[in-house]
């Protein structure tokens, strides 16, 4: 997959992805987002926006900042953000792998069916480890191949099909986190058939231990984290960002 195809495959899904994956994919996001415990001010950036389907789920108390490739997803992210009055949201046209944000400008970064849906996973990685702040988080929501060999055998030779259609499912969330500094605090599956997984990451980097002792576990087992980072400055609006 390059880039280019990437984005001419999304913009055809355009106007179609919310009827066709919305449903599909809707517990996914939605326990997601549920499980951030988002705090005042927080700042979020979610890679990978879409259609913005997902926007409306989180609380209007955080700062968010939204990036996709594909402009037709992002003209209906746009509408979206115009229906329900979000002024806590900004959109950016931004390729994934090479980012135009400062280092640690994020407390936490949110990637919902991206990883398997990018050219370089590795470039996407290493970039949300770079903009997330050290000890911030990192949530992946995607499909990851089999840990049985039998059905990852079968998705490996799928995977050259689906590629066509925009994503391939023979990538393991352990060749996602090799060699990275990412410490995986909550897993688990969702979606139909619990084929896709929910993986919570705490951001090491720079030698950031693990954050047991500076975050509070709340009653529903999701750990909060201090903010400590300096603020994001400030960015252009939406039509600016878009234009």
């Amino acid at each position: 997959m390059d880039l280019q195809k990437v984005e001419r495959v999304y913009t055809s899904y355009a106007g179609v992805y919310d009827a066709i994956f919305g449903k599909v994919f809707h517990e996914g996001r939605e326990s997601a987002i549920r499980n951030l415990n988002v705090q005042p001010d927080e700042r979020i950036l979610e890679v990978g926006v879409g259609t913005g389907i997902a926007l409306p789920m989180y609380p209007r108390h955080c700062q968010i900042v939204a990036i996709d490739f594909s402009e037709g997803m992002l003209e209906i992210a746009k509408k979206r953000l115009a229906e329900h009055r979000m002024d806590h949201v900004t959109l950016h046209r931004m390729d994934a792998g090479a980012m135009e944000f400062q280092d640690d400008s994020f407390d936490t970064v949110v990637a919902a069916y991206v990883v398997t849906a990018v050219p370089d996973y590795r470039k996407v990685v290493s970039e949300m480890i770079r903009v997330c702040r050290p000890g911030g988080r990192i949530i992946m929501l995607n499909h990851f191949s089999n840990e049985n060999k039998v059905v990852a055998a079968v998705e490996k030779v799928l995977s050259p099909l689906t590629k066509h259609l925009g994503w391939r499912t023979d990538l393991s969330l352990n060749t996602v986190l090799e060699d990275t500094d990412l410490h995986v605090a909550r897993k688990q599956n969702v979606n139909p058939l619990r084929f896709w997984s929910l993986v919570e990451c705490v951001n090491l980097k720079n030698g950031t231990e693990v954050p047991h002792k500076n975050g509070s576990v709340h009653h529903n087992g999701t750990t909060v984290y201090t903010h400590s980072a300096p603020a994001l400055s400030a960015g252009p609006t939406n039509e600016e960002a878009l234009a």
